[in-house]
């Protein structure tokens, strides 16, 4: 008879992987979309509408920045600069075998 109290749900997870494959991957997206999306591509964006506006995906711009454009790439700045932590973290954290979770070791 096995007592369900005692059994955990999930067994017990092992963790001898490389985390540090995560810590780039996060990274890299985090730079791409906070100064690729959120910095580069607004300004231009922006920089490059004509005086009656454009619109993408249903989304408009104008020919000036306001106050949520600026928002978007100050929002895009501190994302890309976690980002760039992330790297640093990934960089100084031991390295392990690269393994895709659940397999075994």
């Amino acid at each position: 008879m096995v007592d369900l109290q005692e059994t955990p749900a999930v067994p017990p997870t092992d963790y001898g992987g490389d985390e540090r494959a995560g810590y780039f991957l996060a990274g890299a997206m985090m730079i791409f979309l906070g100064w690729g999306l959120g910095v580069l591509l607004n300004l231009a964006l922006h920089m490059t509408a004509p005086a009656s506006g454009l619109t993408v995906a249903g989304i408009y711009f104008g020919p000036t920045v306001g106050t949520y454009a600026w928002a978007a790439v100050g929002f895009g700045l501190v994302t890309g600069l976690v980002g760039v932590g992330l790297l640093f973290v990934g960089q100084s954290t031991p390295k392990g075998r690269l393994v895709l979770p659940g397999t075994d070791y």
